[in-house]
């Protein structure tokens, strides 16, 4: 369990005030000048020291990503991009941070262009969300006013913040759509390399990070690396905000330390697993694009990167969507991957035919209407998908079916017996492709 006093996100409920005077009672925008005059190195080593990885899924060493950023400027700009495009379904972690805590991303958007040697921060905001969007632009608004941030701030160093209002893609959440869309682009990936800390935002240098990534920097800067470090699990330190949805007893989004069990998770925050513990069917840990796992493997198992790797599944942006009995497992996944025909770019075939066929197999089988040889043809496409694409899309389209497959099964197979065994009542319905 994690200390009150440990928590980053003083207000994620908005309980307090969270206007500019609220959160500098609350300890925010305390000695950030003087953060600052300790230095880029300083602040890039204190980040790596610290252990911290992305928060947006990847979880790929924030102060290392930020050391890529050029030291000396070839004449070209350098931009930080922040990735507030909150589209992966069961996600709602960012989305509070932006509604009850944005202050924390402002300073956090200061700090870390200043590490990176940037002359501005684009925040790109999910389409979707209106007032989030309202709330993260008055504490913009308020940060300039203060002269925390602009043209000759307080802080010492010139920095400029701007809040783009996205049209409401998924794929813009992946780094390089999200740079085709700031520029005004349809929204597709690109090929990669050049890597965007090369040639990012208009040809520039350019590093994207999750918003909890980077809201989470100035805190760490003012207690120290070996404090949060001092948190979780060796190579999975910290605090995490979890976002709990599904069929426990008190759906919520809550901060706590890494590593801390499945079970100690649902029970001292959710209430529990509604129905109780033997109902528990499934878990999807870390949003829609991770394998699902069993009740019986993850019920002890700690939140974190390598305890769900282990398990082949993945802590991804923790966003734990929890399924009791109740639950037609096939029909779930099987909307899931709906969700990723819908979404895909269409830009790589393998995914953009991929991900429309195997939707439609997975309507097929969540009837029955389907032979067993074709369970492991669908395996052999999401294979074909896996890792052929410009960006994760189609890994993500492929892995929901490939844990369904790999635990679920015997369901899945005893559909098609019982839709055999009742096909002489069926009577023959025109199904269009799509």
């Amino acid at each position: 369990m994690l200390a009150d006093r440990d928590r980053i996100f003083t207000n994620i409920y908005g309980q307090f005030d969270k206007s500019l005077k609220g959160v500098m009672r609350r300890g925010g925008w305390d000695g950030t000048g003087d953060i600052l005059a300790k230095g880029r190195d300083w602040i890039i080593n204190e980040m790596k020291a610290s252990g911290l990885r992305g928060r947006g899924g990847a979880g790929f060493p924030t102060g290392l990503k930020w050391s890529f950023m050029p030291k000396v400027s070839d004449g070209r700009p350098s931009y930080l991009v922040v990735n507030a495009d909150e589209s992966e379904p069961g996600t709602c972690k960012d989305r509070e941070i932006l509604r009850n805590d944005p202050h924390t991303l402002v300073e956090g958007c200061l700090i870390a262009g200043f590490a990176m040697g940037a002359i501005a921060a684009y925040i790109y905001v999910r389409g979707e969300f209106i007032r989030e969007r309202e709330a993260l632009q008055r504490a913009v608004d308020e940060a300039y006013e203060a002269g925390l941030i602009g043209k000759n701030n307080k802080n010492g160093y010139d920095f400029e913040i701007y809040v783009h209002h996205g049209a409401g893609a998924y794929i813009c959440g992946e780094e390089t759509a999200l740079l085709e869309s700031l520029e005004g682009k349809k929204g597709q990936p690109r090929l990669k390399p050049p890597f965007p800390a090369n040639v990012g935002l208009y040809g520039c240098p350019t590093t994207v990070n999750n918003v909890e990534s980077i809201a989470v920097a100035p805190t760490i800067l003012r207690r120290g690396a070996s404090w949060f470090a001092g948190i979780g699990r060796p190579n999975n330190v910290g605090t995490k905000l979890f976002a709990v949805s599904g069929h426990v007893n008190n759906p919520c989004t809550v901060e706590e330390a890494l590593g801390i069990t499945f079970r100690e998770l649902i029970d001292e925050h959710c209430g529990g697993i509604r129905g109780g513990w033997d109902n528990l069917l499934a878990v999807i840990p870390g949003g829609s694009s991770v394998p699902l796992v069993p009740a019986e493997q993850i019920i002890d198992t700690p939140m974190d990167f390598d305890a769900l790797r282990d398990l082949k599944s993945g802590l991804g942006t923790a966003a734990v969507i929890v399924m009791d009995k109740s639950t037609d497992v096939v029909k779930a996944i099987a909307r899931l991957s709906y969700f990723y025909k819908h979404e895909s770019c269409g830009q790589c075939t393998p995914c953009r035919e991929g991900t429309g066929w195997m939707w439609r197999v997975m309507e097929r089988l969540v009837r029955g209407e389907a032979q067993k040889r074709e369970i492991d043809m669908l395996l052999d496409v999401t294979k074909q998908v896996e890792g052929h694409t410009i960006c994760a899309l189609g890994d993500a389209a492929a892995w929901p079916i490939q844990g369904l497959m790999r635990h679920f099964r015997p369901e899945v197979e005893r559909r098609i017996d019982e839709f055999s065994r009742n096909a002489h009542r069926a009577e023959p319905v025109l199904i269009a492709a799509e």
